[in-house]
């Protein structure tokens, strides 16, 4: 997302964000109605430039692809990350992660919390699978990665996942894209699903204290996000003068050591195969002329590079 008028730097901490343009085809799970009112963040929330046809052809057809990957599984419950803004100088590929459901009729969604711009809030969506893959910064250049779980973690997660009350019990007042992973004062997109794991693996049951108890778990079950390793005091000021920016919740030591404890989908995705071994991943790319599917825990290359056994379909047909 184009934070306007803030430096680059700063774009790509924020880029830790999960905002919401209008979420153009995405519905509130719960059937929660938005507001037309502005605020002062949704300066911060523009788009730089609508998608060209051309563009929404390749991400439509990159959507396609992630839609057949979920399909050949059996699961019903998945866990589904995307790239947004360039954020290698902090060695972040993907920042925004949801969790992917298929109804009964077997349509796909992406349940996941943005933060909504004209409310000033964090909601949760549901999303289609295309809406979710065009979220995308850069329509030239875009990863995906799935997990995939074992039956033996879906069957406490759906459950969870589909109950609305714990559903908006785990969601935060307040949004902060660099939210600290044990604090309740704040929360991002991926501090969400963590606590969506903790309550359905943990088997939590509803309550108004649902998040302290969901972190509890996550620390009782050694979860410890790996710190982003923050190069700048001026980064580490920029909360002064970009509203989605919090310091306040991350402990002293931290600050003063620039490493912040932030949930990512890198660090979902290491405790998820640590607690369920047997989950399987897959990581997609697109540039302008190819889509690559690769399989397995390593990283697919950079500038999306097929490697060896790697897919590759033509965006040139």
């Amino acid at each position: 997302m184009k934070l306007a008028g803030a430096p680059a730097r700063v774009l790509a901490l924020a880029g830790l964000a999960c905002v919401a343009l209008g979420v153009a085809g995405a519905a509130q799970a719960g059937g929660a109605s938005s507001s037309s009112g502005s605020s002062g963040a949704s300066r911060f929330c523009d788009r730089s430039q609508p998608l060209t046809a051309s563009e929404q052809d390749r991400l439509l057809r990159f959507a396609a692809v992630l839609r057949e990957e979920l399909a050949g599984g059996d699961d019903g419950v998945a866990l589904v990350s995307r790239s947004g803004l360039d954020l290698s100088r902090f060695g972040i590929r993907y920042s925004h992660a949801a969790l992917a459901w298929r109804a009964d009729n077997g349509i796909w969604s992406a349940r996941q919390l943005y933060y909504a711009c004209d409310e000033s809030r964090p909601r949760i969506f549901d999303q289609g699978l295309a809406g979710f893959a065009m979220g995308t910064d850069d329509p030239a250049m875009g990863y995906l990665s799935i997990v995939r779980l074992p039956a033996r973690a879906i069957q406490p997660l759906r459950p969870a996942l589909l109950d609305m009350p714990r559903v908006q019990h785990l969601l935060a007042a307040q949004y902060s894209a660099n939210a600290y992973a044990f604090s309740l004062r704040y929360q991002n997109c991926n501090q969400w699903i963590m606590e969506m794991l903790a309550a359905g693996w943990g088997g939590l049951a509803d309550g108004d204290d649902l998040r302290a108890r969901a972190q509890q778990w996550l620390r009782d079950e050694r979860y410890s996000p790996e710190p982003v390793n923050v190069d700048s005091r001026f980064l580490m000021l920029a909360a002064y003068f970009v509203p989605l920016l919090q310091m306040d919740d991350h402990p002293y030591d931290d600050r003063r050591a620039m490493r912040l404890q932030v949930s990512l989908p890198s660090t979902i995705e290491t405790f998820v195969r640590a607690r369920y071994p047997a989950s399987e991943r897959v990581e997609l790319c697109h540039d302008e002329q190819r889509i690559v599917v690769h399989r397995g825990w390593t990283a697919l290359a950079e500038g999306c590079k097929p490697g060896e056994g790697d897919r590759v379909v033509s965006l040139r047909d």
